[in-house]
């Protein structure tokens, strides 16, 4: 009796044994898929210093290293933000808060406009050279998309330098209300929108469409949200940062916190009484890390003349449109990217 309960036990182990490698064998390919995946590879052009959803995007950027592989960062001028100085600045500080200064390429963009930056055009010599042509030799040596959460003159410029830019990248603009005028990155440059909209190159709208739910203006959190979440959340930087407002920081959370603290006290936001400000920006790069964040659509490319979007249905050159964005999970991923953050390398 005990030899047979002993040859049962042996031959019970031995076939548990042969059946575990074909359980797992099973599972390993999905999760080497899924582990394997390309990551999204781009340029990230900013006007860091104009409020703060730039800050937060370039934060969830830099810390979402197993998605994005950021080749470098670019900063143009806006009408706001101490000039162009200003905006590489900031991003600087938010670089050196993700333990990233000096670990990737920063560059100045365009200070001015396209249209006075066109004029009489010099290849060689013009303003925003460095970060123009930044974008331009990087897309030469890899497939590299330009994600553009401001003004819209580097890439025109690129387009103007090099047509052939055109053929080898692809643009995620966050700007407009389209169908409706007004928007801050399309009034800053609207000559540069315009040329962009009328070359070739394929061309994403991220829509703002302020007071409108389909819109990233939809995207908001308020400033006790922000106190409650982000507060001491992130890498501690090994340098302390100086804040823009003053004060020192060693974690990006503490300094969104300082942000939303003070853009309330900016005479151009003083009637927002529930003290809420969307991330715009931080949206763009969020659907491109999970499309399945909003809707789109391809539309025939239209153009904005005297301020009113004129529409071109026999338009042969198409954009893409990104709207309707799924705000709880776009937040709740920026929240936790923050919190346990995956350095871009």
């Amino acid at each position: 009796m005990k030899s047979l309960l002993l040859l049962s036990t042996f031959l019970l182990t031995l076939y548990s044994c042969k059946e575990t490698p074909k359980k797992s064998t099973k599972e390993v390919p999905e999760k080497t898929v899924e582990n394997e995946r390309s990551k999204i590879k781009l340029i990230f052009d900013t006007d860091a210093n104009n409020e703060l959803d730039d800050q937060h995007a370039l934060a969830y950027l830099l810390l979402n290293g197993d998605v994005f592989d950021v080749k470098g960062i670019t900063v143009n001028a806006t009408v706001n933000g101490k000039g162009i100085q200003g905006h590489y600045d900031e991003a600087e500080r938010v670089m050196q808060l993700c333990n990233l200064k000096d670990s990737l390429p920063l560059l100045n963009g365009a200070e001015g406009n396209f249209a006075g930056i066109s004029k009489n055009f010099n290849p060689d010599a013009y303003d925003g050279k460095d970060g123009v042509d930044f974008m331009l030799n990087e897309t030469k040596e890899d497939s590299v998309i330009i994600v553009a959460v401001g003004k819209l003159t580097n890439i025109a410029l690129a387009l103007k330098k090099d047509p052939s830019f055109a053929e080898r990248t692809r643009i995620v603009w966050l700007g407009s209300n389209y169908p409706e005028p007004g928007e801050y990155n399309q009034d800053n440059d609207t000559i540069a929108m315009n040329y962009v909209l009328n070359s070739k190159i394929p061309f994403e709208m991220v829509t703002v469409r302020y007071g409108k739910p389909s819109g990233t203006d939809a995207v908001a959190v308020t400033q006790d949200e922000i106190a409650h979440k982000m507060t001491g959340i992130g890498p501690k930087a090994t340098e302390p940062i100086t804040g823009r407002h003053g004060g020192t920081f060693e974690t990006f959370g503490d300094y969104s916190v300082n942000l939303f603290t003070h853009i309330f006290d900016e005479a151009h936001i003083q009637a927002n009484e529930t003290k809420s400000r969307p991330l715009f920006d931080m949206v763009a790069l969020a659907i491109l890390k999970n499309p399945d964040w909003a809707e789109t659509q391809t539309i025939p490319a239209p153009i904005l003349i005297d301020n009113s979007w004129v529409e071109r249905p026999n338009n042969t050159r198409q954009m893409l449109l990104w709207e309707n964005f799924d705000r709880e999970n776009i937040l709740n991923d920026f929240y936790e990217t923050i919190e346990f953050p995956n350095y871009v390398k």
